[in-house]
């Protein structure tokens, strides 16, 4: 039952440094690239590339990041950086 506990607590602290990294690059890029979730970011493959070769995983990306999994899958893909 411990167990449980420590990892529901892990997924609650990744969720909430999740949040602070989102909001710390949202400040770094003067919230111009990562604000409008419908039409296409600027930048987000660099942010997508840079956060990947911290060693953070495709789906703690995903959530930094405001997009789908699928997609920054489909950014991490060799050949597909732009």
């Amino acid at each position: 039952m411990a167990a449980r506990s420590d990892s529901v607590a892990a997924q609650d602290i990744s969720k909430k440094l999740n949040v602070l990294i989102s909001l710390s690059i949202k400040q770094l890029l003067s919230d111009k690239t990562l604000h409008y979730a419908g039409k296409r970011r600027k930048g987000i493959s660099n942010i997508v590339h840079y956060l990947a070769d911290m060693g953070l995983d495709a789906k703690d990306i995903a959530q930094i990041v405001g997009s789908s999994l699928q997609s920054v899958r489909t950014l991490l893909t060799p050949g597909r950086r732009k």
